[in-house]
């Protein structure tokens, strides 16, 4: 398993340390099944076929298999992975707006697993999350996704099943969107951005009990009085962080050409923000999660910062020769593995240097590109107006994430009716942790930003990031009927309570969950 299900006090990690030490005989049998469990996993693992390069299928007919496979991340490191058609990413499927399309899936996991298209406004019966809009589909059975291609732009799909494990395993893949009148770019290139732990087996044994799921260590009244600001991921045991798969010299340059234009579609699959640095050239963002920006202006040296679920289109002119870097800033172990060569054919000189430590001012996304009034504003009326109070607490079994004080299920829905208009407020009362907010099967307009009204581009997103102590408000029409998930996409979040959902009154579904059935995990 790639990472471990954190979303822990750092305080914990004594304690559990402080608990494995009270009995000497406790630790050396953890070592020596430790031992076991890693020697078994490896044998097993070697057994599995190597994973290959991503695919690209088009068509209106596609075939999606998940399946297990070995990644070779680096020169050194090569983990068990999950994966859609052997690849991580998986392929990358590709449409034009306007087409029908039929994927059909089929499941070769040892597990149940589903498939839910990121960001993309799908019927809800084809939503893909276990127990709220189908079944998960067991080892061995298939299903067959259809939808229509409404909307142009760059996403993403992925397992909602367990979906902080099966992510963390490598199994999401990339839709692009082709709009029937596409400006064309010379290049047009998909970078997903992930983490990984290059010790898994040792780290799943050691910290097994610091998942959002399975908190039992210590005991919760002591826990209680736990000083809140310590809260927090661990996260350094995150150590390699890849581009579509790969760390550092094994990520694959991107080749240019002198005059080109050059598309760079990055997508966050992982659950870090990573902020990228673009040297020597001066680019635009043209989107944000898929949605055009309003005349975008151009900018250099400064970084994107891209939240988990999050995606960005960017665009430049290869108009300075020679080998730059595409890097993430930051000081982490792993942040020196995220980067990506820009070569220039036919030439070979190479001046750039990686400066992944130079502070440099962060993209504000609510100041950038031409203001103009969008679909919504702040002061017109509107038929329902929610609040969502984000925060971070113990319960008994250890840390949850809630909204408005309440974990998933029992969280207050947004209830709504076809056609209305909706506000919702959203603030981040966590001491620590960032909470990207991801609402399925619509868009939404953010408004402002702690109080303040945007004055950039109409910004029109599915996934919006907000730290400790920011309120944003945002708008968006119910347009869409169903049962929709409303949740953190620090998926370690979403299944320790940070779910909602948007539920149409006037939405009758045809699936009927079974509640005897134990085997959906929609979180």
């Amino acid at each position: 398993m790639k990472k471990l299900l954190l979303g822990t006090v750092l305080a914990g990690v004594v304690a559990v340390g402080a608990a494995c030490s009270n009995n000497s005989m406790q630790g050396h049998d953890m070592s020596k099944m430790n031992k076991e469990k890693t020697a078994k996993t490896s044998e097993v693992s070697e057994q599995l076929p190597l994973a290959t390069n991503t695919e690209v299928l088009s068509g209106k007919e596609i075939n999606l298999t998940a399946k297990e496979a070995l990644l070779q991340i680096n020169d050194k490191v090569k983990l068990p992975v999950y994966t859609y058609n052997g690849s991580v990413p998986g392929a990358q499927i590709r449409i034009k707006q306007g087409d029908r399309v039929r994927i059909h899936f089929k499941n070769e996991l040892p597990e149940p697993t589903t498939i839910h298209w990121h960001g993309y406004p799908v019927p809800n019966s084809q939503d893909g999350v276990p127990g709220v809009t189908m079944n998960a589909i067991k080892p061995g059975e298939t299903f067959t996704y259809e939808f229509t291609a409404t909307v142009p732009g760059t996403y993403f799909y992925h397992s909602h099943q367990e979906s902080a494990k099966q992510l963390d395993k490598g199994l999401y893949g990339t839709l692009i969107v082709e709009p029937k009148n596409e400006e064309k770019v010379d290049r047009d290139y998909t970078l997903v951005l992930d983490e990984w732990m290059s010790n898994p087996d040792e780290g799943n044994m050691d910290m097994s009990g610091m998942d959002h799921s399975n908190m039992g260590h210590g005991n919760s009244s002591d826990n209680q009085h736990m000083d809140m600001s310590s809260m927090g991921h661990d996260m350094s045991m995150y150590d390699i962080f890849t581009i579509n798969g790969k760390s550092g010299s094994a990520v694959k340059p991107l080749k240019v050409k002198k005059g080109e234009k050059v598309r760079l579609r990055l997508i966050n699959a992982g659950y870090m923000s990573h902020k990228l640095h673009l040297h020597g050239h001066e680019f635009k963002i043209v989107a944000t999660d898929g949605q055009p920006l309003k005349d975008p202006q151009p900018i250099k040296d400064e970084l994107l910062n891209i939240a988990p679920g999050e995606r960005y289109d960017i665009e430049f002119i290869a108009n300075n020769p020679g080998e730059w870097l595409l890097e993430c800033h930051g000081d982490m172990e792993g942040t020196d593995g995220m980067k990506v060569k820009i070569q220039y054919e036919g030439q070979t000189n190479n001046t750039d240097k990686a400066n992944a430590k130079e502070d440099l001012p962060i993209v504000d996304m609510t100041k950038y590109g031409k203001h103009e009034l969008g679909q919504f504003t702040l002061d017109q009326k509107y038929d329902v107006e929610y609040t969502m109070d984000l925060g971070t607490a113990m319960g008994k079994d250890g840390m949850i994430f809630t909204i408005n004080g309440k974990t998933y299920p029992e969280t207050a829905p947004v209830n709504v009716k076809k056609g209305d208009l909706v506000k919702v407020k959203l603030v981040n009362n966590s001491p620590k942790d960032l909470h990207p907010m991801h609402l399925h099967g619509h868009f939404f307009q953010v408004l402002s930003k702690n109080g303040k009204p945007i004055t950039g581009s109409p910004l029109i997103k599915d996934t919006l990031n907000l730290k400790p102590g920011e309120e944003y408000v945002v708008a968006f029409k119910a347009d869409n009927p169903g049962n929709w998930m409303f949740h953190c996409h620090d998926l370690h979040h979403a299944s320790a309570g940070m779910v909602t959902e948007v539920k149409y009154k006037d939405y009758k579904s045809d699936y009927i969950p079974n509640s005897n059935d134990t085997t959906n995990k929609p979180e």
